[in-house]
């Protein structure tokens, strides 16, 4: 295993401090108790498809203000920050990501950037609204799932990475915001992500979301579904059906109930939502399965 664990995060909520960067810090949380570890930061849906080209000289550029005009004013940009987990001290940086549509050279510059795992964030953007930036970022997540980097992709993350294997995308008519419990596939009820946490006879999930995956890429299998969702949770498979070490989940694992009640009172989710988030879900036992997941693949 390597000193220094590094997890590459799609951050798509720059601009919603306690989903964003709160979120990603519970994401990280169950890798710092084990190990020291970085956490790199790409942002394609507020970087500049030009400040790409400099990944291209130099896999590892940090990321500076110039590179990100698209970025929200309402959070304020840093390069880099340090957060305290318990007495270990873990670095988030920000570095320029590739902005282009070429899987081979997004897989050579994973390989290079030496990256452990790959998470992709939830998201307010919408698959099912394409944007000029979402060519690249769905290329590294199916560069990165289909080399064997450990991934996982969340809500949003979760539509991408089908979409990039080849799942259709639908739109709702209207928002789902709660907790549902999964019923899980005969694969999903021995999957080592979904189970190797579980202490009840279910597993549950928080979601807010209004896309839908609708179908599952030949390249993977259905683990879960609930109620309001046909495809909830799926896990990559390579060429000769062996099931590689990466996932999509719809629903939202980083969603810690303190995030929660901040969110409310910093105004980011309505009282309504604060209710249908009401109630126990499984995230962190997902995201510790996880990150056991990653460290075990580092070995």
């Amino acid at each position: 295993m390597s000193c220094l664990t590094r997890v590459l995060m799609v951050d798509l909520l720059v601009e919603r401090a306690t989903f964003g960067h709160g979120g990603n810090q519970e994401v990280i949380r169950p890798f710092a108790a084990r190990c020291d570890v970085e956490m790199l930061l790409v942002t394609p849906q507020m970087q500049s498809f030009e400040a790409g080209v400099k990944a291209e000289k130099g896999y590892d550029v940090c990321l500076c203000e110039d590179d990100v005009p698209h970025w929200d004013d309402d959070y304020g940009f840093w390069e880099s920050t340090e957060v305290d987990f318990d007495g270990r001290l873990v670095t988030f940086r920000r570095i320029v990501m590739p902005m282009h549509d070429d899987e081979a050279r997004m897989r050579q510059w994973l390989e290079e950037l030496g990256v452990d795992a790959v998470v992709c964030s939830g998201s307010r953007r919408n698959v099912s609204i394409w944007e000029d930036w979402m060519g690249p970022a769905e290329t590294m997540l199916r560069a990165a799932a289909l080399s064997g980097t450990p991934t996982l992709g969340i809500c949003f993350g979760h539509q991408l990475l089908c979409h990039a294997l080849g799942a259709d995308i639908e739109r709702a008519d209207s928002l789902s915001s709660g907790i549902w419990d999964l019923d899980l596939t005969a694969d999903g009820g021995e999957d080592e992500l979904l189970t190797s946490h579980e202490c009840g006879a279910s597993i549950a999930g928080l979601f807010t979301h209004q896309d839908h995956v609708t179908t599952v890429p030949d390249c993977c299998t259905l683990l879960g579904h609930t109620s309001h969702n046909v495809v909830t949770a799926v896990r990559v498979k390579d060429d000769s059906g062996q099931a590689l070490p990466a996932w999509g989940l719809q629903f939202h694992p980083e969603a810690a109930r303190a995030r929660i009640e901040r969110a409310y009172e910093w105004g980011h989710i309505t009282e309504e939502e604060l209710a249908a988030f009401k109630g126990e879900h499984d995230g962190a036992g997902i995201l510790n399965s996880f990150a056991a997941i990653v460290l075990e693949n580092t070995v």
